[in-house]
């Protein structure tokens, strides 16, 4: 099966920094969409909600604070349930290693191309997001397609 993969540095983050705005509803809401409720407690769901473009319901399967966040989709597009989202975390010097995998497509489909560029978008708004404490989630993530 084909997995998303990606690596994103955060200077001068601590772990425990990125982990919180991986974790914490307020920081989800900072960096993913502005529309994130839930509860981010090991069997317990986030949900995201990105207006009319669609919503992912997030079961937290693992915390492991400072270095893992684990999601399970359980709801949303047919092409992401039974998914299974991941951020591992790591110190390399100055910087808070992010190394993210969305496992368990079932193909490369157009859709996970898009996907795929806007987890990077959103990655890069959690880097800023926690490098700056500003980043750009839905609405203002930047658009790359016709589908967001």
């Amino acid at each position: 099966m084909p997995d998303i993969l990606h690596k994103v540095g955060i200077k001068s983050a601590s772990a425990n920094d990125a982990y919180t705005a991986l974790t914490a509803i307020e920081s989800l809401s900072g960096w993913w969409t502005n529309d994130t409720q839930g509860e981010s407690k090991v069997g317990k769901s986030v949900k995201f909600r990105f207006g009319d473009r669609g919503f992912f319901d997030m079961k937290v399967v693992e915390l492991d604070p400072a270095k893992r966040v684990l999601w399970q989709v359980v709801d949303g597009p047919e092409e992401w349930i039974g998914t299974t989202v991941s951020f591992d975390l790591s110190r390399d010097g100055d910087y808070t290693i992010v190394l993210f995998k969305h496992q368990g497509w079932k193909e490369p489909g157009e859709f996970m191309h898009h996907c795929s560029t806007k987890w990077a978008v959103f990655l890069m708004s959690l880097k800023s997001l926690v490098e700056t404490g500003k980043g750009a989630p839905f609405p203002n993530d930047v658009q790359i397609d016709n589908w967001g």
